[in-house]
Parts: C-alpha cells; structure tokens; sequence
C-alpha cells in the first residue's frame, strides 16, 4: 500500500465525523413478514416490495434472535414490548430452502433463517454511530444492519441489544453511496487504484455457462457466496457440479443473489432446468421477473459484466458500482480474462485499514 498523505487523512476525518444518521434521512421504515408467514407469502411481500431481504418479526419472549440477539421494537408512549425480530431472510435463503423441493415454499419462514452465514446474526447500530464505525461489520461481509430510530441508549456503535419505536435498513450500498455523493471531499482516497489499497481479490469462483442454475445456488448456500462469476465452459469443468477457480478465464457473466429480485414463488417450477446462462439472459430481458420471463428470445444475450483493470482508481469503481446498483466488478485482463474481483466487503475494509 502506498504511503498515505495529510489529504487522505483529511478525507478519513469525514468518515469518522459523520453519523450514519445523516445516511439514514431518507429511508423507508424497515419492511417485515411475521414469523409464521409462509416461504411463498415472504418471497412474494420481497416481490411487491422489490427488494432482496425482509425482517421477521415475532410475539415478545417466543423466540431467541438471530445469533442470540434481542432487537425489540416498543411503544413509543407506553414503552411496551410490540415485536421482537428474530432474523433476516434473504430472496438467496429462500431459493436455496426450495431449491429441491419447491412443496417447501408453505413451510413457515421462520423455519430458514440463519440458512445463509450472515442470516445466522442480526445486527444493530446506532444512529449516533460514525460511518467509519459503521463500516468495521460491513467490512467483515455483513451487508444490512438495522438502526434504530430512536435509540433507548446512548453508546455508539455495534449492538446485539436494542430497544425502539421502530427501526431502518442500512446496507453496504447505503454507505458507498454516501462516499459517492462526496466525492469531491473524499477525492484523495478515490483517486488511489484498488491495488494501492489492497481492495481486490484475485481468488475469484465461477460457474461454467452450461451450469444449472439449481446447483449453481446449491453452490451458493454451500460457501455463502452471494454471486459468482459466469465463464466459459471447458471440457475441464463443464461437467464438473462445484464453483471453479475463475482466474484466467473467459467472463461472460455474473450469477448473482441480485439479479433474483422480483423472482416470485411462481416462477420457481419452471426455471428449474435453465442453466445459469439463461438465467443471466432472462434476468436482463426482464425489467422485473414475473410468469412472462420464464419464456423469450434465446439469441438475446445477457447483461454485460461490470468489469475494471487492476489500475482502476477507487472513485471508478464506487462510481461503476453505484450507477449499475450491483455490489461487485470482475477484475479482468486486456483480453477479458478475469484476474480477480472487488465487491463492496472489500472496499469498506480497504478503508478501515488506511
């Protein structure tokens, strides 16, 4: 890494005197199924909602939270116990809980949580928390932490207890967003490459194209990766039912947990036998995935991949990032040749290492 200047440090300064308060102006109060909400009724509140992940809220005292935590939202006159959120559900739990058996789309939702790795922990942080402080869990890979609003104590930081009127959702994306809209503040740590600051992979998975895009998501629940890359298949790995090392190979496409958005509970049966290829395709023909995307043009070809150079500045990728709302870019070579990737994890914990 290279030496830091007193501009750096300056830009730094932003990020600590900051509050993820000022993050949080304007976003929507969190959305939640009850806990015994059917996998097929919480699927489809993501779809109407046209979101990845939703809160499950239970009755007070029945259930121990994620990772034990007790996040409680009460009466703000009476201060009464209302709810009590025992866990994140993602879209990615929840295809990965079907995956074989879509029958399971009438268990309760209740019965998934913690499916994922960061569904196996719920997270809380403050208002009056730095940003900088904020990133230290989302640097570890955590991509949503609720806050509450109105918190009932007065410490700053990350908290497994906590008691609110009502709460919000802060994700990865929230967060780079608010160094995006400060660019011109942060440009002395934008303007440093992500090989400067170390903020890019070179171990990198992929699917090869001809993969199913069942066992590419049993793949997915297997390593708790939220995307991977989509490569050319070759007779090395074309057969081969696992995540290979992408590194050298040619990028076609990304198979992400994102591009599940909007995927309602109707779709599943028929999307069993595509492969992820088609998936890809499908995903970018549709502005949003309904019955009608099952069925389209098989010569359309997917989205094309968010790529950068190893040289690439930190403020182009954030850049990349935020204006194509994904959370990750492929490193790839002058050829298309995937070298590595940095996602949003790797970003924020660049940051708390310089």
């Amino acid at each position: 890494m290279q030496h830091l200047s007193g501009n750096v440090d300056q830009a730094l300064s932003l990020l600590k005197c900051c509050t993820i308060d000022q993050i949080m102006l304007n976003k929507k109060r969190l959305i939640e199924v009850p806990f015994n909400a059917s996998v097929k009724d919480t699927l489809n509140a993501m779809y109407a909602h046209d979101i990845l992940a939703v809160a499950v809220a239970a009755p007070p005292g029945q259930w121990i939270g994620a990772g034990g935590s007790q996040i409680l939202e009460a009466d703000k006159a009476t201060g009464t116990v209302r709810k009590h959120y025992i866990g994140l559900v993602s879209v990615l739990d929840v295809l990965v809980h079907v995956v074989e058996d879509d029958t399971q789309l009438n268990a309760p939702v209740s019965s998934i949580i913690g499916h994922s790795l960061e569904g196996l922990n719920l997270w809380t942080i403050t208002p009056n928390t730095s940003v900088y402080d904020a990133i230290e869990p989302m640097s570890k890979g955590v991509h949503r932490v609720l806050v509450p609003f109105e918190s009932e104590s007065d410490v700053q930081g990350v908290e497994l207890t906590e008691s609110s009127s009502g709460y919000h959702l802060l994700t990865q994306m929230d967060v780079i967003k608010f160094i995006h809209e400060r660019a011109e503040v942060m440009k002395d740590i934008l303007k440093l490459t992500i090989s400067d600051i170390g903020a890019f992979r070179q171990s990198v998975f992929a699917v090869p194209h001809t993969m199913a895009v069942m066992t590419a998501l049993k793949c997915m629940a297997n390593t708790a990766l939220p995307a991977v890359a989509i490569v050319e298949a070759m007779p090395d790995v074309d057969k081969e039912p696992m995540f290979i090392n992408g590194q050298g190979r040619k990028l076609l496409g990304t198979f992400s947990a994102s591009d599940l958005r909007g995927c309602c509970a109707e779709t599943l049966s028929s999307w069993k036998t595509i492969t992820v290829m088609d998936w890809a395709k499908k995903a970018w023909t549709s502005e949003r995935f309904g019955i009608g995307a099952a069925t389209g043009p098989e010569t359309v070809e997917c989205r094309p991949p968010v790529t950068c150079k190893d040289n690439a500045s930190l403020g182009e990728v954030i850049s990349k990032a935020v204006e194509n709302h994904i959370h990750r870019l492929w490193v790839v070579d002058d050829e298309g040749l995937l070298k590595g990737i940095v996602a949003l994890s790797d970003i924020l914990s660049a940051l708390r290492k310089l």
